[in-house]
């Protein structure tokens, strides 16, 4: 195919080139027809989806909020900490090159299950990456997730996600508009590490033992620092009129692709690139995927100026090449022509549209007969406490403690919330952001699944009282040349379209991860939805635990608990306890939508005091995950005779389109009259009974061990709860009366 759009074969350089931009990772070519089902504009978008490096949005007071979620998997896999610590990098320099200062950071992580020696190695390092990388650049680390399983053994998925501040006059792009600029390559030194990093080792699977740790990128977050800082200083100055960070594909595909947005060609030199190690080739140094690096256009009246302040911050500043008239890419090293491309056929990988296929497997898979499943031998309390301290479910604190998450002193609320909640210094308004995914329910039924991740981050943003107001996202599966792998990948998509159009939301920005496999096993499809809300008072925003005492607690979005077999399905329980994953997730986006609003306007009218979405583990985890924070017990005073028959779903099923509120007794009746038939279940009274220890893994009966290893990895010594079954004066967590289904459950310190 290139040597019939090139008309003669390619040298080694044009060959690399052609490879590099027409990868899976830098061309889409899988998935580029699947992601116009997305909806990507609204009056508040400012940006086109694809057009720049992140999606801006309009948040009034002349300001615009930038961000976009990536996937850095393939390079984390080889090599833990520098693949996650540079794809923090990375996506930090993508929100830059919109001319936005990064404010936040969030991360979705999956690894397989803490048993094996080699996932905890994965997600130490992994952990440790994001932390150093983020605590370096002094950019607050704000929310996240992790999830294990082992479809993600030995194929961790590491998604980044960056969040930026920026005035809308002065957003900047990445497009090379001007005949006779000329290109500024800053930051560090080219070395020959991660060629084919990024845009090679994201483009096919680990099917063989071969050493890669070449090909992964090696970061300097202290050089990122000043080199975030002496960019903004230069675009203060009026004098850039292009910046374009240069990630994956290095320089080829930086310069290329702003060339192509400008509707221009270029000229470079690549002798003038300034180099870590010597005897660099032409084709190591076109195709290094050094990290710190930024491809600065300005005019050459403006050269020296722009200079000036890359040598005030020590930074390294080169001019490597102009911005010619004729659609061409000329790459010389001194006189000597390395290599000479059309920009449009470089930039026009092909496209694939294949017909996927669901597999018996899949179909035989969403068969879940309630009447088949037992009800656990344990009792409500002790399954109770197996949810709490399974991986899945038990706290995070020992991992986002490691993180900075105050730093800039936005953070309002952070880590361990639905959604993390930053104000936007001199104005009264605040931005909710959160991050999400579910394999299982798309590993199911990628169409249902894919609705629910979106409907999910929405409803966190929602559950602190802000509108949601756009999304991105980071598509991860296996191998796409597979019928039942482009099968979930396409239903996912559509799913999630589906979902974006009922609840109002556009996908700006996002990216896409393939052939996430590892010896013919694919990963669960993941698609991770990272969202952003807007509150127009920060001080009208909703926290998730139960702030006080005395407060009526009500289950908004369900007329009755009755069981469904789409509530188990997917669910933590029926993996935790049972072992299965089966089962088809339903959701009804319409309740959906009606469910956000009432929350979001009980919110602003100061009706509700806190709001958590009611997930992972069901209506019981949600209410023991609203007594953590503040240290407050919980006592439901309904009657649960008519759950007695299957409890599990009751307590336990994730059904969706819910949300766990607290109001004074006094606002019952405001939150009745915005109800508008959402539903609105009477949960019970907290009392007193404070928790002794601070938030942290609950520990239950006998031997969880991985539930101990999540806290030994990320350096912290396990310290839960324990059952005293015999204690005088416990500590109230949870109690349902009428029934004594759960007979009050005491904790205590564990030594």
């Amino acid at each position: 195919m290139i040597v019939e759009r090139l008309d003669r074969e390619p040298n080694p350089v044009e060959l690399g080139m052609f490879g590099a931009l027409w990868s899976e990772h830098c061309g889409y070519k899988h998935s580029r027809p699947l992601l116009r089902f997305f909806p990507s504009s609204s009056p508040r978008v400012l940006s086109q989806s694809g057009a720049e490096n992140a999606g801006a949005v309009d948040i009034g007071d002349g300001l615009a909020v930038v961000f976009k979620v990536e996937s850095h998997n393939h390079p984390s896999a080889v090599e833990p900490l520098q693949g996650a610590a540079t794809g923090v990098g990375g996506i930090v320099r993508d929100i830059l090159a919109m001319g936005a200062r990064p404010i936040a950071l969030l991360n979705s992580l999956r690894f397989g299950p803490l048993d094996s020696p080699h996932n905890r190695h994965l997600f130490r390092r992994v952990v440790e990456g994001i932390s150093w990388y983020g605590n370096c650049i002094g950019v607050p680390d704000v929310a996240g997730e992790i999830y294990f399983d082992e479809s993600y053994s030995h194929n961790p998925l590491v998604n980044a996600m960056c969040v930026g501040l920026v005035a809308t006059d002065k957003l900047a792009s990445a497009a090379a508009g001007r005949v006779g600029s000329v290109l500024l390559l800053v930051g560090a030194e080219t070395g020959r590490d991660g060629i084919h990093g990024a845009s090679g080792l994201a483009s096919r699977t680990f099917e063989e033992e071969q050493e890669l740790r070449p090909t992964v990128q090696v970061g300097n977050p202290f050089l990122e620092k000043v080199l975030i800082e002496s960019c903004l200083e230069a675009l203060e100055t009026g004098c850039v009129s292009g910046l374009q960070d240069l990630g994956a594909a290095g320089l080829t595909s930086a310069a290329i692709e702003s060339a192509y947005r400008g509707g221009r060609g270029l000229i470079l030199d690549i002798s003038q690139v300034h180099r870590r190690e010597p005897g660099m080739s032409g084709y190591e140094v076109m195709l290094s995927e050094s990290q710190e690096r930024m491809l600065l256009v300005t005019a050459p009246e403006h050269v020296e100026r722009v200079q000036q302040v890359f040598r005030k911050w020590d930074v390294p500043c080169r001019e490597i090449g102009q911005v010619i008239q004729e659609p061409r890419a000329h790459v010389l090293e001194g006189d000597r022509p390395v290599a000479q491309l059309p920009i449009k056929h470089l930039t026009e990988a092909p496209r694939y549209r294949l017909n996927g296929q669901q597999s018996l497997e899949q179909r035989d898979r969403q068969r879940l007969v309630l009447d088949e499943i037992p009800l656990p031998r344990s009792s409500v309390a002790d399954t109770l406490l197996r949810m709490l301290a399974a991986p899945n479910v038990a706290s995070r604190r020992s991992v986002y403690r490691r993180y900075d998450h105050q730093v800039q002193t936005n953070t309002v609320a952070g880590p361990g919330s639905d959604a993390a909640v930053l104000r936007i210094k001199g104005t009264g308004k605040a931005i909710a952001l959160s991050i999400d995914g579910n394999g299982r329910f798309c590993y199911l039924d990628p169409y249902r699944g894919g609705q629910i991740v979106v409907a999910e981050v929405c409803r966190n943003l929602s559950s602190t009282g802000a509108e949601p107001l756009a999304l991105t996202d980071c598509l991860n599966f296996g191998n796409p040349e597979r019928p039942e792998i482009y099968y979930q990948l396409e239903w996912s998509i559509r799913g999630m379209a589906r979902a974006c159009r009922v609840l109002g939301v556009p996908v700006v920005s996002g990216n896409v991860s393939l052939y996430n496999e590892s010896q013919g096993q694919a990963i669960y499809p993941t698609p991770v939805v990272g969202g952003l809300g807007l509150l127009e008072d920060v001080t009208r925003h909703a926290k998730s635990s139960f702030p006080e005492e005395g407060l009526d607690v009500y289950l908004v979005g369900q007329r009755n608990l009755r069981p469904r077999a789409s509530d188990l399905a997917g669910s933590e329980f029926l993996q935790a306890i049972h072992g299965l994953v089966a089962g088809r997730p339903a959701i009804n986006l319409a309740l959906e939508r009606r469910v956000q609003a009432l929350c979001r306007k009980a919110i602003a009218q100061g009706i509700v005091a806190s709001a958590h979405d009611c997930s992972d583990g069901g209506l019981a985890v949600a209410l023991a995950e609203c007594t953590f924070a503040e240290g407050i017990g919980f006592r439901g005073v309904g009657s649960l005779s008519r759950l007695m028959a299957r409890w599990d779903c009751s307590l336990f099923g994730e059904r969706q389109s819910r949300i766990v509120v607290s109001l004074c007794p006094e606002s019952v009746s405001g939150i009745a009259a915005n109800g508008n038939g959402t539903g609105r279940s009477f949960a019970g009274a907290w009392q007193d009974g404070r928790l002794p220890v601070p938030p942290g893994i609950i520990r239950g009966p006998g031997s969880l061990r991985n539930c101990r290893c999540l806290e030994r990895c990320a350096g912290t010594g396990a310290r839960g709860l324990r059952k005293q079954p015999g204690e005088t004066n416990p500590t109230t967590l949870l109690e349902f009366r009428g029934d004594h289904v759960v007979a009050p459950l005491s904790f205590e310190n564990a030594a």
